[in-house]
């Protein structure tokens, strides 16, 4: 899935939205691409979210040659390790999305800053991918994307960032059309 994201609001704006210290991130907003450094939100060991900057895209795995910038397989045993460890797990703030190779933006429904369910790593240079899911194909328009970030509600945000694999796994399911809408017809 080709997936391209948008953070189009100061670091104080979507900290304030996730619940998150800021942590000194002088994000003023802007398109993220693959291999640049962006924000995202950690939970640190004392319990309270913190924005940290990350490179989106971990490095690959044995005989890769692209850095992986989203989690499509769950099971796979290159990120199973790093999900099953809610200190592993992230936020990964955006305003809205493309999916797929189309040329819509989508937002959430919610509101203005959305929550991607992401993982991060510390291997070589501190990284991070966003779990993708498919749509809920039963309905909703036809113009729908295939695949779509995995967008967290306030009370999946926690889920995500505390619990055990077994209780965050649930969270892993194909998103309901209402949550997103198009910026662009």
């Amino acid at each position: 899935m080709t997936l391209a994201y948008m953070l189009d609001c100061p670091a104080d704006a979507f900290a304030d939205a996730l619940g998150a210290d800021r942590n000194g991130d002088v994000w003023t907003g802007g398109a993220i691409g693959t291999g640049s450094y962006a924000p995202v939100v950690l939970r640190g060991r004392d319990g309270r979210r913190r924005v940290v900057p990350r490179q989106w895209g971990v490095p690959p795995p044995p005989r890769g040659q692209h850095v992986v910038t989203t989690v499509r397989n769950v099971e796979s045993p290159f990120w199973i390790g790093t999900l099953r460890h809610p200190e592993l797990r992230c936020l990964v703030p955006a305003t809205h999305f493309r999916a797929g190779s189309g040329r819509r933006w989508w937002r959430s429904a919610d509101g203005p800053v959305m929550a991607m369910a992401g993982i991060w790593r510390d291997s070589e240079v501190p990284s991070f991918a966003i779990l993708t899911v498919a749509m809920d194909g039963l309905s909703g328009p036809a113009n729908l994307p295939a695949s779509v970030p995995l967008l967290l509600d306030v009370r999946g945000q926690a889920r995500w960032l505390t619990q055990a694999w077994k209780d965050a796994e649930l969270l892993v399911r194909p998103l309901h059309p209402d949550r997103i809408v198009t910026l662009n017809g």
